[in-house]
């Protein structure tokens, strides 16, 4: 039977129960009522009228108006009778009053009384017999309503637990079946037996499923294919990677990465590399890695790992993924991937650039200073006089060396920095002492070049626990900088400031100042800000920001185009 008719049917046979419960209901309360009004209309007028005449029979020997309200209230009766032996007892009421005479006497009273006590009887035993049958019809009408209305919470009962459940059976088999396939269980069918309404769903769902569970094999197998076309470009790359998911579970690793790692693939691929980091260095380094936060402007150190036969360097990138999940708007992380770059040749270069510098810079100091002290001995008036132009040849010619042998002095200095063969050699020493030097070196620079140079410094300060040589050559080479872009006749102020536990040691200019794009870039190597005239090697300032740090401080820069400079040096007392 179709789902339609079912509940055609189960409704059609509740309304039926209760148009039949209501018919009952009625006709019982109409029948109870006729009852009801015979009682009060027949037997109960009866009762009133021979009230009536006994009331009329006690004033009848003093009031003659009694005998016509008598007389009528007879007729009244006459015409009220209901019963089977009233008509008798209403006949010899009648002839009994017809024969009263004038003079009444008791015997007569007495034998009207009795009549009417026989009528009021007759009446009172039909109210009797009347009310009886009244309770068994109501007793009946009872039994019957309370029947038919068992029934019908029998059928609703029964209605509303197997409706709901014929109604919703199918459907649970469509939401499950629907859930099924939402978990890509393409293989889920639907079978509704005899069911024609959800017989074409089931057809309709079983013909999506089947098309599904097609396109997933196909889309099953370009994927596989497409994984396959990954694995081996990853595995083609000579940099180690590895890939994990949001909860540090690897997810893949190519054979580079197997290699440096000394793990195979098997036993690491699907397993959370936290708890395989716990036997192996160089993975618990890299996860290190990937839970440290970068600080802002230092550069991250080269992994030393001992590959291929030799000790090899890598850098470490971290690549977070996300992806835009479909129908979502927010991205979502997906995991990251460990790539590590193989710098070992570049590190080899640098080192032996490194190397270079250091040995062509310290052979060339030499020379250099035999071409200064060969200078200084032709400008000595004990070998012979120079005419002016001699003069202006050998002071080019000792500018240029002295400019020669600060920037191989430079270099002799980054060499250190960059081969980590930088020594301090720290003692207590006051910052005005590290401030005269400066001022007493460039004392000739200034006058030069027609600068002031004025000194702000307070009556009591901390002393410092550096290497004064470097420091010194840092405020020198601060203050060479201020006095070489200072217009003539300009101020320049170094000085030192306390605050805390820190000592500010600070170099400022009026001169033309340096853009703000160029702030972090003029501390880098051979950096130099564009438009620059004033020749220069481009490592002053990096050096000097490699000394300061050594020392565990900063070095910073305040500078605006058209104000000047202000290079400031914090350092701990």
């Amino acid at each position: 039977m179709k789902l339609r008719n079912r509940l055609t049917s189960g409704i059609g046979v509740l309304s039926a129960m209760i148009v039949l419960l209501g018919f009952l209901s009625v006709g019982y309360v109409r029948h109870l009522s006729n009852i009801s009004r015979n009682i009060l209309a027949d037997n109960y007028n009866s009762l009133h009228y021979a009230e009536d005449m006994l009331q009329s029979l006690d004033h009848l020997s003093h009031d003659s108006a009694s005998r016509e309200t008598l007389v009528h209230t007879l007729t009244l009766q006459q015409m009220n009778i209901t019963e089977a032996n009233e008509n008798e007892a209403t006949a010899a009421l009648e002839q009994k009053i017809a024969a009263l005479t004038d003079t009444v006497s008791l015997p007569e009273i007495r034998e009207i009384r009795g009549d009417l006590y026989r009528i009021m009887e007759l009446n009172m035993a039909s109210i009797r017999a009347k009310s009886s049958g009244m309770e068994a019809s109501a007793s009946k009408a009872v039994w019957w309503l309370s029947a038919v209305a068992l029934l019908c919470m029998l059928l609703a009962t029964f209605f509303l637990v197997r409706f709901p459940a014929l109604l919703l059976r199918p459907i649970d088999k469509l939401k499950l079946g629907i859930t099924q396939i939402a978990n890509h269980h393409y293989d889920e069918r639907l079978d509704f037996g005899n069911n024609r309404e959800f017989g074409e769903v089931a057809a309709s769902f079983n013909n999506m499923a089947c098309k599904l569970s097609e396109y997933r094999r196909s889309s099953l197998d370009r994927l596989m294919i497409e994984k396959k076309r990954i694995e081996a470009i990853v595995n083609s790359l000579h940099e180690p990677i590895i890939g994990l998911d949001p909860d540090r579970d690897i997810l893949f690793m190519n054979d580079e990465a197997c290699t440096i790692l000394n793990l195979r693939r098997d036993e690491a691929v699907g397993r959370n590399a936290t708890e395989i980091a716990l036997k192996n260095d160089l993975l618990r380094r890299l996860i290190r890695e990937l839970y440290a936060e970068p600080k802002e402007g230092e550069p991250k150190e080269p992994l030393k790992i001992y590959a291929d036969n030799k000790e090899s360097y890598f850098q470490m990138d971290n690549i977070p993924l996300y992806v835009v999940p479909v129908g979502e708007k927010e991205k979502q992380f997906i995991g990251n991937v460990i790539l590590l770059n193989n710098i070992t040749q570049y590190k080899e270069l640098d080192s032996a650039k490194t190397n270079f510098i250091s040995t062509v810079s310290h052979e060339m100091k030499t020379p250099i200073s035999s071409i200064l002290m060969s200078l200084q001995l032709l400008g000595d008036a004990r070998l012979g006089s120079l005419n002016d132009e001699q003069k202006s040849l050998i002071g080019s010619i000792k500018d240029s060396s002295d400019r020669l042998l600060a920037i191989t002095g430079e270099l002799l200095n980054m060499t250190q920095v960059e081969s980590g063969k930088l020594k301090l050699m720290p003692k207590i020493v006051k910052p005005i002492e590290l401030i005269d030097y400066a001022v007493h070196t460039t004392q000739v620079l200034a006058e030069r070049f027609h600068c002031f140079v004025e000194v702000e410094y307070p009556e009591k300060i901390a002393k410092l626990f550096v290497d004064n040589e470097k420091i010194a050559w840092v405020i020198t080479n601060l203050l060479s900088n201020a006095i070489h872009h200072s217009p003539e006749n300009s101020r320049i102020i170094v000085g030192a400031a306390q605050h805390d536990k820190t000592v500010v040691i600070y170099v400022q200019d009026f001169g033309r100042g340096i853009d703000p794009r160029y702030h972090k870039s003029i501390f880098e190597r051979y950096f130099r800000v564009p438009g620059t005239k004033v020749q220069g090697s481009g490592l002053g300032l990096a050096i000097s920001k490699e000394f300061v740090e050594a020392h565990r401080g900063t070095i910073s820069v305040e500078s605006e185009i058209g104000k000047g400079s202000k290079f400031s040096i914090l350092l701990p007392v």
